[in-house]
């Protein structure tokens, strides 16, 4: 396999710049956070997930889990609905079709990395 070294520089822009600059500024910053990336990746898999079952998985604090939630409902990523069950409160999130088109795009991105 080729070193980036070893690539041709022809095609880019700016000679200071190196091949994988353009394809790294590419992948979205709101998901590449380590845990919004797992929270995403955990709803691709399920229709829905429980805030306590995406606190368990991402080992992470009710507080942090909340801001990182947030986020993603903030960009439109994730739905978040909230309801009470036998009077305690229950949060349950889910991937919205936005959210879904954002994760397989940043897929691809990362996929195009490792191939380069």
């Amino acid at each position: 396999m080729p070193t980036i070294e070893n690539r041709p520089m022809d095609k880019m822009k700016n000679r200071n710049q190196t091949p994988l600059d353009s394809t790294w500024g590419d992948l979205d910053d709101l998901i590449h956070s380590k845990i919004r990336l797992a929270i995403m990746t955990i709803l691709m898999s399920a229709e829905k997930a429980q805030f306590t079952y995406l606190k368990k998985l991402t080992k992470t604090t009710d507080g942090n889990l909340s801001v990182h939630l947030k986020k993603l409902e903030d960009a439109g990523y994730i739905s978040v609905g909230k309801k009470f069950v036998d009077r305690k409160p229950q949060t349950t999130c889910k991937i919205t079709e936005k959210g879904r088109k954002a994760f397989e795009k940043y897929i691809d991105i990362l996929e195009r990395i490792i191939r380069k």
